[in-house]
């Protein structure tokens, strides 16, 4: 099968290339999805887990990619939940080729059914950055009706999916970006924009929950932000200063189908817009790793255009 391949570590997005990588096995409790349109996190060509199995062993050459969208082609033994030519996506093992391919082995509780009136380009745009944002606010933040979020970096693919989250379940919504992304953050549902580039941060005044993306002196300043009994959840880096009589969380992203699947309904009932970028064939996927040609959104590899 194609795939986008990475043969030297040291090489970052510089070594991707396409190639003919081996059909996958479906191991138990395995399905294989022929990927219809999948997408990446940037950075994952720098994660220690991208480069070696659960082992700690070697696995060049590897596929990047852990969110897709597609149909189920083949079932491992044992696989139940899904039927061959079921419509799917999902997030998929860090530890295991990936998603950038023709074709792509995961754990069948890795991934729920997509109906069809949703388009595989929108689904692939979720898993990551709609799990990300619903445990950072819900499972890790514990928000509820009635508080007040900070959410940093609110345009972005996790902030702005966190936005409207937030504002669908009750809570006054602060998001944060720079100036150019005012607009855009205030249309996705927040009461109020926090602009990096000219406002204070102390402005806010306090908060019940602090979602951040960005990490580094932001992040930093926040805690103080957190009012008592109140979360700093971060995605960004352990957090170096710690809020008073509050919680400071640093979480990765985990699968899991019950979340996944009340993402898939909020976007089949259009409650829910992930903000895609660029979408392009595989043939062209290495282009969208490189820094230069980064566009706002979530960059989109389509695999296979019917179905």
């Amino acid at each position: 099968m194609q795939a986008l391949v990475a043969k030297d570590r040291t090489a970052g997005a510089s070594g991707l290339s396409l190639a003919e990588m081996p059909y996958p096995h479906a191991a138990e409790n395995d399905v294989i999805v022929r990927v219809h349109a999948a997408s990446f996190t940037p950075g994952e060509l720098d994660w220690p887990a991208t480069w070696a199995d659960r082992a700690g062993r070697d696995r060049t050459p590897i596929i990047p990619g852990h969110e897709v969208s597609g149909v189920v082609s083949e079932l491992g033994y044992g696989t139940t939940g899904v039927t061959i030519g079921q419509r799917v996506f999902g997030l998929t093992d860090w530890a295991r080729n990936g998603t950038l391919a023709e074709y792509v082995a995961t754990e069948a509780r890795n991934l729920v059914p997509l109906s069809a009136s949703v388009d595989h380009t929108l689904a692939a745009a979720l898993p990551i950055s709609g799990l990300t944002a619903w445990q950072g606010l819900f499972q890790h933040g514990q928000l509820e009706t009635g508080q007040t979020v900070l959410i940093h970096g609110a345009a972005g693919s996790v902030g702005s999916i966190a936005v409207q989250l937030a504002h669908e379940a009750g809570a006054r919504v602060i998001g944060s970006g720079r100036t150019a992304q005012r607009d855009a953050v205030i249309d996705l549902g927040a009461d109020a924009f926090l602009d990096l580039q000219q406002d204070r941060l102390d402005d806010v005044g306090q908060v019940d929950v602090v979602l951040d993306v960005i990490g580094g002196e932001i992040l930093d300043r926040s805690a103080q932000l957190v009012r008592p009994g109140g979360v700093l959840v971060t995605i960004a880096e352990p957090p170096r200063v710690r809020p008073d009589d509050a919680r400071a969380v640093f979480f990765v992203v985990e699968p899991d189908r019950v979340q996944l699947a009340a993402l898939e309904l909020r976007l089949r009932e259009g409650r829910l817009r992930p903000i895609v970028g660029a979408v392009v064939p595989l043939a062209e996927a290495a282009s969208v790793f490189m820094p230069a040609n980064r566009t706002p959104g979530k960059a989109i590899v389509r695999v296979e255009e019917a179905g």
